[in-house]
């Protein structure tokens, strides 16, 4: 007989086990987030050097990547909860793929052209605005698919479940990644043209924009969710179900969070800490560090150069992903899951730290091999250890909720690092992506002391067996 732990600890008994998926039922379910990342990809590889193409400074970056975050934590727990309580033709989840995806896919064709349609409104600011606009879509979009995977798997089938999905996340990265580049070498021009962005740029954009929205599509129309009689013979039967629903309910939530995740909320700190300055500051730390550019450099073709090789080192830590979310599932029967985590955070920290110590811009591939391993124990590994302590009828929210310990950290590191870039490191980005490096290993540290309840049920269960046998 399955067991699930209510938000009290205590197992909840009377419920009946889980189907077992298939491998291809568990990739059509996630498919979607191919789209999403391939889309992410775009925008954490090329929104920098867009946004300095149209007059940013190197460090105000982050304050106009703060956007991200912001909206990530206002939308996320907003989805997750009425996520939670939808149910209708579309299904649960899946309405809101569907709007987010065809949001997703405007700001994607328009963030590139902001140039195109400054007037009285500079393209700084229209390109900052639609990167808000792109990051809420994605938000949208991205949010339910946490919620979809734990609503539809069992423990046993839940790393699994999180590791192919994070292995198509990794290929819509991978190819997000090294698309600039490609058309680059293909003839497009890397010279910023009338608009301020290059076309090899924009094209990329384009392409996102048409990959992201069939991506979802593939997923809203191939897979499954169960409506709630179904789902309440799995989950239970929601604590909340006779009440009338709002959004208070979200911070009424918020004060019962499972021990777990305050646990891993100061994990994910340090984890997000660390990638939002990758993200931000490594184009420019290669172009200073590396190629040795100074002065007006952001709109020179050498500058272009520099960010595609980073654009490209970011598809070779998302391939690394990919293939390395195959193994976990492996590498946690092994090992466990925090410490997995653990290893996987450490290899990233040595790898962001390694990137100060190169001389040639094509050996940064190798320092994102580590990057890599953490990346894709980052997608996956604590919503694994997460998914197993949530109550029942509560995972949308608890994984939005849980979406705040992701952009915290970015929205603090806005607030200071440009600062710190800027009168500390004396302009030198690279010195925050050495800080970033050793924020990955306190990550790597810090989950060693979380509390698994799911670890500890599958334990207890194959205990249980074995005494019986």
């Amino acid at each position: 007989m399955a067991v699930t732990a209510p938000s009290g600890g205590q197992p909840k008994t009377g419920l009946i086990p889980k189907p077992t998926l298939s491998i291809a039922q568990i990739v059509t379910m996630s498919f979607g987030f191919l789209g999403i990342q391939f889309g992410f990809a775009l925008q954490n590889g090329n929104t920098s050097r867009i946004l300095r193409s149209f007059g940013a400074d190197v460090e105000h970056l982050p304050a106009f990547w703060l956007v991200a975050p912001v909206v990530g934590m206002i939308v996320q727990p907003i989805i997750g909860h009425y996520s939670d309580k939808t149910w209708n033709r579309v299904g649960r989840r899946k309405p809101y793929f569907l709007t987010g995806a065809i949001l997703s896919s405007l700001a994607l064709i328009f963030l590139p052209n902001s140039g195109s349609l400054a007037g009285l409104i500079p393209a700084l600011w229209i390109g900052a605005g639609m990167v808000m606009v792109m990051d809420a879509s994605f938000n949208i979009a991205m949010e339910p698919f946490r919620a979809l995977v734990a609503d539809n798997l069992s423990d046993k089938q839940s790393t699994l479940g999180f590791s192919i999905q994070t292995f198509l996340i990794g290929l819509g990265a991978v190819v997000g990644s090294i698309l600039p580049e490609l058309l680059a070498e293909s003839g497009f021009s890397k010279e910023a043209g009338a608009s301020g962005v290059a076309d090899n740029i924009k094209y990329s954009f384009y392409i996102g924009a048409a990959v992201f929205m069939a991506a979802i599509l593939i997923t809203v129309f191939y897979s499954k969710e169960y409506p709630p009689a179904e789902y309440e013979r799995y989950h239970g039967k929601p604590d909340h179900s006779q009440e009338k629903s709002s959004l208070l309910d979200i911070f009424k939530d918020f004060g019962k969070m499972p021990r777990t995740m305050k646990q891993l909320g100061l994990v994910q700190f340090f984890s997000w800490f660390a990638l939002f300055s990758m993200w931000v500051f490594t184009t420019d730390a290669v172009a200073t560090h590396v190629y040795g550019l100074s002065g007006d450099y952001s709109k020179s073709v050498e500058y272009n150069d520099a960010g595609n090789k980073v654009s490209s080192a970011f598809g070779v830590y998302n391939f690394v992903a990919m293939i390395y979310a195959l193994m976990l599932p492996i590498v946690a029967r092994q090992f466990g899951r925090k410490m997995t985590h653990a290893i996987s955070l450490f290899a990233g920290g040595i790898g962001l730290i390694s990137i100060y110590f190169l001389k040639d811009p094509t050996m940064l591939k190798f320092s994102m091999v580590g990057v890599g391993l953490a990346w894709a124990s980052i997608l996956a590994m604590p919503y694994v250890i997460l998914s197993g302590s949530i109550p029942a009828g509560k995972l949308g929210i608890y994984m939005g909720i849980f979406n705040f310990f992701i952009t915290l950290p970015q929205i603090v590191n806005g607030l200071v690092n440009g600062w710190i870039v800027k009168n500390i490191y004396d302009g030198q980005p690279i010195y925050a992506i050495v800080l970033a490096g050793f924020f990955m290993i306190c990550a790597a540290i810090s989950v060693l002391f979380v509390y698994d309840e799911g670890w500890i049920k599958i334990q207890q269960e194959k205990k249980r067996i074995l005494t019986e046998s």
